[in-house]
């Protein structure tokens, strides 16, 4: 009997241990016609990101921690939105050329990143051209995004087997969105329908009073919500920058550190941190108040290294390099081959509005300083796929200087190295190719000429 009873003890422990569940998810599948870019695995607040190996028939396989839930697998142009769990294994299958109708998401827990994938074509079609939805008048517009909003909803509730619990955040998920698109309006209208004066009209932001901005369990889950509360506290910040009159990077991150749930102060300590740390004035003092109230070490290291990176482009060390940018007169040119005369290096690609707005300022800046010691380059870095619609709007905009383009748009080294994750931005070398301003000021700004004329330039 009690070897009756050992053996069925030991065969409901195999049948236990068949049922647990890894602590990782596992990615498949095959890219026909691939773009020749990296095929990565990134997090949304690009605190993660991993290259994928892709064999020769354009098959990857590869395992997910599950210690996030979101993922983005990215093949330099196509975005695939991935929801992971604990023993998920999704099969992912499209052609890169005809990514939006080929894309296929299969397999165990395939559901929900169906659903994602689906939800992003329904938000395109549904929101339309920026430009004429952002100028619409305030009661198209919340009409509009309430139409999208439900729409979503019923999107997701038409999908089977996605789990309730799933369904209930993201519901929420989607208001929170619905939320953020009317809290961008003002500033969205402004800037399309060139309109600086226009204010909503009071009310129109009501629904926003009713927000939650410590609620853990949606700052985890959405990235929605979390743009609502980092827009929260950058009000504050901003307040802060003048009653105390400091920099507005060191007012926010001030801010940041008085928030009192670890979770949501880490998240926003870091987002902040990664993106806007490169633009500090004083990056020595801002990094210092960020790794004195961050107490997330994995954060830490992260921006630890950003940091050491950016002090290793302090005024006076020698520039990054690149080498062989296709040259829009023909040829090519390198870093190397500018030497002898003060650079002023803008970033900038042809979709970037900001970037174009600033065509005009910098056209004119050229032509004040044509026959001083400083050679005005610009650096594209469009995809390889839009070369052409980079060559027509040189020619057609009539850009002088030197027009070059960047050998793998965000991932070229040179974009690397200087840590760029926004555009336009501007970038001055002495003669001897030695740094002198990593961020410098944007033709429109007056204080160009002041550091134009500081250096005798």
């Amino acid at each position: 009997m009690k070897k009756i009873v050992f053996i069925s003890c030991a065969i409901a422990l195999l049948g236990c241990k068949e049922q647990i569940k890894p602590d990782y998810a596992i990615i498949s599948g095959t890219i026909s016609n691939r773009l020749p870019n990296e095929l990565t695995i990134n997090t949304y607040d690009q605190s993660y990101r991993e290259v994928i190996n892709v064999s020769e028939d354009g098959s990857f396989k590869d395992t997910l921690g599950t210690d996030r839930s979101s993922y983005i697998l990215f093949d330099g142009k196509n975005p695939v939105f991935l929801h992971v769990e604990p023993g998920y294994e999704l099969n992912i299958n499209y052609n890169a050329q005809d990514f939006n109708n080929s894309l296929q998401i299969s397999g165990d827990g395939a559901e929900i990143s169906k659903y994602l994938s689906e939800k992003r074509k329904l938000e395109q079609k549904l929101f339309g051209n920026a430009k004429v939805t952002y100028t619409l008048d305030e009661a198209s517009y919340k009409n509009k995004m309430n139409s999208i909003k439900d729409e979503q909803v019923s999107l997701l509730k038409s999908f089977n087997g996605i789990p309730e619990n799933f369904v209930v955040k993201e519901i929420k998920n989607i208001n929170y969105n619905y939320l953020r698109l009317l809290s961008i309006y003002e500033q969205a209208y402004r800037q399309l329908a060139q309109k600086p004066d226009f204010n909503a009209s009071t009310g129109f932001l009501d629904e926003l009073d009713h927000i939650d901005y410590n609620n853990i369990e949606d700052f985890e889950f959405s990235i929605h919500y979390k743009s609502l509360v980092a827009r929260f506290y950058k009000k504050k910040a901003d307040s802060l920058s003048i009653d105390e009159e400091v920099s507005n990077d060191i007012a926010h991150l001030k801010t940041l550190a008085n928030i009192d749930n670890e979770i949501i102060k880490n998240g926003l300590l870091f987002d902040f941190a990664n993106y806007n740390m490169v633009r500090s004035a004083d990056v020595d003092a801002f990094y210092k108040l960020f790794s004195d109230n961050s107490t997330d070490e994995s954060n830490n290291k992260l921006i630890k290294e950003k940091y050491n990176k950016i002090t290793a482009l302090n005024v006076g060390k020698r520039s990054p390099e690149f080498v062989d940018y296709k040259n829009y007169k023909g040829g090519t040119t390198s870093l190397n081959d500018l030497k002898g005369k003060y650079l002023y290096i803008d970033v900038w690609a042809t979709w970037c509005g900001p970037c174009v707005r600033e065509i005009p300022a910098l056209k004119k800046v050229e032509e004040q300083y044509h026959d001083k010691n400083i050679e005005f380059v610009s650096i594209s870095i469009d995809k390889e796929s839009d070369f052409e619609k980079w060559k027509t709007m040189v020619s057609d905009r009539e850009l002088k200087g030197v027009q070059l383009f960047a050998d793998r748009d965000w991932n070229s080294s040179f974009v690397k190295d200087y840590g760029i994750q926004g555009i336009p931005r501007f970038i001055l070398l002495d003669p001897e190719g030695k740094i002198v301003n990593t961020n410098a000021p944007r033709p429109s700004d007056p204080a160009l000429i002041d550091l134009f004329s500081e250096l005798k330039i």
